[in-house]
């Protein structure tokens, strides 16, 4: 019988390290520890991962899966670090199967998502598209964030935030976060359009989770800032 090799030995606050399952009721930005830095930061902060069937390592980034979760700091690095040290077997204590394409796939999803919620707010009228409506949004301080696309041309981003400068020294406001992180096909085909330059999420609920999602992906990426 093939025996499978001993996982590593529990460590002094191992226990701080998993959950035993997703909160049933909300507390305002609860606190977990990562594995990696073993230092203690709100859920938002982190991503939550537990095991499927065969004991894969798999992300749960709506923190909803059923089981044991490990949370590691939402960052491309610190991910990878995870996989180097064989943080997920010290957490979940046992042997587990880490994907080599794991930080990818967690990017990927990220990636999938911020779009989604682009997507989502362009159906509720909480993004508009185009130079003309985007610069509109910065002057009149409703941009909550904004997106050029990665071939966006440097006369028009610049353009576009000298009117958020505008916009924010009217309203004595401070500046909206700025991305680029995906190409104009990309951004044409979350927000129904052939290829989108320009882009910007207004301040209304779905607008707001929107940039959210976005700026999500971007500390993941250490990446994408204008």
């Amino acid at each position: 019988m093939t025996r499978l090799p001993t996982p590593p030995a529990p460590e002094a606050g191992d226990d701080d390290l998993r959950d035993d399952g997703p909160r049933s009721g909300r507390r305002r930005d609860p606190q977990r520890t990562c594995v990696v830095s073993r230092k203690p930061a709100a859920e938002t902060e982190l991503i939550r991962f537990v095991l499927d069937p065969e004991g894969r390592v798999v992300a749960d980034l709506k923190r909803r899966l059923p089981g044991r979760g490990v949370w590691v700091t939402a960052r491309a690095d610190t991910l990878g670090e995870a996989v180097r040290r064989k943080a997920f077997a010290r957490g979940f204590r046992r042997q587990v199967s880490v994907p080599e394409t794991l930080v990818a796939d967690v990017e990927g999803a990220l990636r999938a998502a911020a779009l989604g919620m682009l997507g989502l707010a362009r159906k509720a009228g909480d993004l508009v598209t185009g130079f003309a409506k985007v610069e509109a949004a910065l002057r009149s301080g409703e941009a909550a964030c904004v997106l050029h696309a990665s071939e966006a041309a440097q006369d028009g981003v610049e353009k576009l935030a000298a009117a958020a400068r505008a916009g924010a020294a009217r309203l004595e406001t401070g500046l909206p976060p700025v991305w680029r992180l995906f190409s104009g096909d990309e951004l044409g085909l979350a927000l129904g359009g052939t290829n989108v330059v320009h882009a910007a999420a207004r301040k209304g609920r779905q607008g707001g989770a929107a940039c959210t999602a976005v700026a999500r992906l971007a500390r993941f990426v250490d990446d994408g800032a204008a």
